[in-house]
């Protein structure tokens, strides 16, 4: 079965940066798109970004668009979150996801993944 496991959360001032990784080990990522999901405290987690494993197609959430990118590197079998000016709104823990490796497209719907991480915390706060 695919275990996902992120890392690179942390705390960080307003304005900042971080980046996120996912990993897998015994499947390669390629073959998978890859969602990144975030769940406040108090609140209902939500997606963040995803990106397809045929043509690279990417899709983000309207409150991270231009801040946050999504990329792969398959020689490390790591998908990355680069995020970016970073707001104390943005402090929730941020799971990467998959969906069946037969779902070929970029979805940012939650019922549609089935393999999740355990999550990294991201705290911004001055």
């Amino acid at each position: 079965q695919l275990q996902l496991v992120e890392s690179g959360g942390g705390p960080v001032q307003p304005g900042g940066s971080l980046r996120l990784s996912c990993t897998a080990s015994g499947f390669s990522l390629d073959d998978y798109t890859i969602g990144w999901f975030r769940q406040a405290p108090g609140k209902e987690r939500e997606g963040v970004s995803c990106i397809s494993n045929t043509d690279g197609t990417t899709s983000y959430a309207d409150s991270v668009k231009g801040r946050f990118t999504i990329s792969r590197d398959n020689a490390k079998n790591t998908v990355y979150l680069q995020m970016d000016s970073l707001k104390p709104e943005d402090t929730a823990v941020y799971y990467c996801a998959a969906p069946p490796r037969l779902f070929r497209l970029c979805v940012l719907r939650e019922i549609l993944y089935d393999y999740w991480g355990q999550g990294t915390q991201v705290t911004v706060s001055s």
